[in-house]
């Protein structure tokens, strides 16, 4: 009997001590998932709607000054900082990867482009990216298009192609389709035949001076900004976000943020930009 009660004793012990094992087990675990997840989440990325709330009032204002579409303003902005997620965005108030280039006297920084340390110009706030990149267009190269509608943003697409800003030949069609998807347009304004002559005058007296005023050594426009090289790519029957990720060796979060993707759903014939 004493042998029985004592064994019962035991066996009980063991239980209790097995179960105060599972139970700090799984407290352990579970804790640690809470800490990795807790750790392993950064700064909160940007969606499309989001960029474009805080930066629309900036590309109407240049829009309003130099005539470039607030549309196109917006879309190339999207597309070149990743919904302003960029290092460049993020880091330095560079919204368009204008490089330091001769005339820049502000500060900089070296990032990987063309060459391992290429120079980046750094902006106080993102108005003056906006600006600069406004200003960087008063370039003879891209003087045609100045002379458009300023609600034209299907020619200015085309013509920002045409003039040698980017180098795939889709550029145009994935800046169409962004304004297009975002609704871009309604941020654009029509003018009179009088606002667009006298805004013309302006932007070719902006010219001008631009022409004069740069250096000879950085007149070239690949060494304050190189050509928006895009691999882009048109979505084919049963292809997923997870099988181009496969396709193009980039995980299906990049291709998210570089296109503005807040689901997987993709659409036949969209756009989609796979890297820069």
């Amino acid at each position: 009997m004493k042998k029985f009660f004592y064994g019962m004793i035991v066996f009980m012990m063991v239980i209790t001590s097995c179960s105060s094992r599972r139970g700090t087990l799984s407290s352990t675990k579970s804790g640690s998932n809470s800490k990795t997840s807790s750790s392993s989440t950064g700064r909160p990325t940007m969606a499309g709607n989001d960029y474009i709330a805080h930066y629309k009032d900036i590309a109407i204002a240049e829009m309003n000054k130099y005539g470039i579409p607030a549309s196109i303003k917006l879309a190339q902005a999207l597309l070149e900082s990743g919904n302003g997620n960029s290092f460049l965005a993020r880091e330095a108030n560079n919204h368009f990867g204008i490089k330091c280039g001769g005339v820049w006297k502000g500060k900089s920084v070296t990032r990987p482009d063309d060459n391992i340390n290429d120079c980046f110009r750094v902006y106080d706030n993102p108005q003056q990216s906006f600006r600069d990149h406004s200003e960087f267009l008063l370039r003879p190269r891209y003087s045609a298009l100045f002379k458009l509608d300023k609600d034209d943003y299907k020619g200015w697409a085309k013509g920002l192609k045409a003039a040698g800003y980017a180098t795939n030949p889709r550029y145009p069609d994935l800046l169409i389709e962004m304004i297009e998807r975002y609704h871009l347009d309604q941020y654009d304004r029509k003018e009179t035949p009088t606002q667009k002559v006298m805004r013309e005058e302006v932007v070719k007296e902006e010219i001008v001076h631009h022409v004069e005023e740069t250096p000879p050594a950085v007149v070239k426009t690949e060494e304050i900004k190189s050509p928006v090289a895009m691999r882009i790519h048109e979505v084919k029957a049963q292809e997923t976000l997870y099988s181009l990720s496969k396709l193009y060796n980039v995980s299906v979060e990049q291709i998210k943020s570089l296109n503005g993707l807040t689901d997987e759903a993709l659409s036949l014939g969209q756009l989609l930009v796979i890297s820069k």
